[in-house]
């Protein structure tokens, strides 16, 4: 060490003391670099615009922990009309059955009420409601093609969705010297009016909507499309202006121009109300004992989600006034949503068209009558509720519903969603064996 020192001492303003220094010197880059270590002192700023809850997203929806935010955006936009109704869409990197089970328990613990959830903790939607709030949590398991190292291979996307049930419609630019502006408080206002409204806000008159049980003739472009065993079927409920593909209202009187009838896409639950109703009045056109009556505008709706505005409120709302779809009307205290966007299922399909078919009282089925009737394998998978229906549609031989539209099968698949063509074959007969109507026959009678 002497040695060493002596020399470097010696050579201190040499050459080779210059060489020596730079050699056990620092990296230079790890200057500006200190990513490592520490902060990085030229650190890039994201420019990614940040996704924000809405100001007024309710504080009682229970947020999952670990989620981020991805999207934000209305669920529904109707024309001239505010609906508290928005679109959340959250990721998280936690497994599907983690989240569910949390909002299981949120909900269970604050005392929401529960009107749907999903049968296993790995993927389904629950649907409850609270303080006139409802909300709709989707949980979908996703799988992850390129993991990065120590990235998890699957996550998780969390849809949530909510609505107030306090909805006023308003129009955006509103004179407010107008006649036709009519304030809360007089003899003609159509409320309701939400309790966080500002009383100032001026309130439109909500034009009175109407099913309109006129029938006009329809044509679609697209019928060769469907088996040839439906086609003259289908085409006759055309003709008789059954399958409308749009919603008809006061301003509205005219079916759909949509000359595209897509048999293959799948029906929502209000289309085949709709169409339920208008081919049962049709079909007994000369017979009003067997018509099912439309309901009033005034009408207190059954539904939270299918309110007077909704066009589709007659046909929904008469079905449930008759007794045929499950409401609080007919003691189920469950059924405060009819859901009127979502698909119809085959289990929905018979529920609703086969007391039109019996015109009496449904027999008492179980699981095991069903099964021994029908012979199909999934026969437990079966809603309780539809158990009924299924058993009396196989009374009625080879004009039931099931053999009509699925023909021969030993699996009944009843939450599978029902087409457009499987519908409209289904409502082209009513009736028992013996004594049924078919649009041939509702032809013959419109003239």
């Amino acid at each position: 060490m002497a040695v060493l020192f002596s020399t470097l001492t010696a050579c201190a303003n040499g050459p080779a003391a210059k060489n020596l220094e730079q050699s056990l010197a620092a990296d230079p880059k790890l200057q500006t670099n200190s990513g490592v270590f520490g902060k990085t002192k030229n650190q890039e700023i994201s420019t990614a615009p940040t996704v924000q809850l809405p100001v007024d997203f309710p504080k009682n929806i229970p947020l999952y922990p670990n989620a981020k935010l991805a999207e934000v955006k209305p669920a529904h936009n109707s024309e001239n009309t505010t609906e508290n109704k928005i679109f959340t869409r959250w990721q998280s990197s936690d497994p599907s059955n983690f989240i569910t089970s949390f909002y299981r328990s949120e909900f269970k613990n604050q005392n929401w009420q529960v009107l749907q959830q999903p049968k296993d903790d790995v993927e389904g939607a629950f649907e409850v409601n609270k303080n006139d709030l409802l909300l709709k949590v989707e949980i979908k398991p996703k799988s992850i093609t390129n993991p990065a190292p120590n990235q998890p291979q699957t996550a998780t996307e969390l849809i949530i969705e909510y609505t107030s049930n306090n909805v006023v419609t308003t129009q955006p630019h509103i004179n407010t010297n107008s006649a036709t502006v009519i304030q809360p408080g007089d003899p003609q206002f159509v409320g309701p009016v939400s309790p966080d409204i500002n009383p100032n806000v001026n309130v439109v008159k909500q034009p009175i909507i109407r099913e309109v049980e006129k029938s006009a003739s329809q044509e679609f472009n697209d019928l060769n499309k469907i088996t040839p065993e439906w086609r003259k079927q289908i085409q006759d409920l055309a003709t008789l202006g059954v399958l409308s593909i749009e919603s008809k209202s006061i301003n509205n009187n005219s079916p759909a121009t949509n000359n595209q009838f897509e048999p293959d896409k799948i029906i929502t639950r209000r289309e085949y109300a709709r169409w339920l109703v208008a081919a049962n009045n049709v079909m007994y056109a000369n017979n009003p004992a067997k018509k099912i009556r439309l309901a009033s505008a005034s009408t207190q709706p059954t539904f939270r989600d299918v309110l007077p505005k909704d066009p589709d409120f007659p046909a929904i709302q008469g079905l449930a006034e008759a007794g045929l779809i499950p409401s609080s009307l007919s003691g189920d205290t469950t059924a405060v949503l009819f859901r009127p966007d979502a698909p119809l299922t085959r289990e929905n399909l018979l529920m609703w068209k086969v007391p039109l078919d019996t015109r009496q009282a449904l027999p008492a089925a179980n699981l095991e009558a069903v099964k021994q009737t029908w012979g199909f394998q999934d026969t437990e998978k079966i809603d309780p509720k539809a158990l009924r229906a299924i058993l009396a549609d196989f009374q009625n031989a080879e004009q039931s519903n099931i053999r009509r539209v699925f023909g021969y099968t030993t699996l009944f698949q009843p939450k599978k969603a029902v087409t457009r063509a499987e519908a409209a074959a289904a409502l082209s007969y009513f009736g028992l064996l013996s004594e049924g109507m078919s649009t041939t026959e509702a032809l013959k009678l419109k003239g």
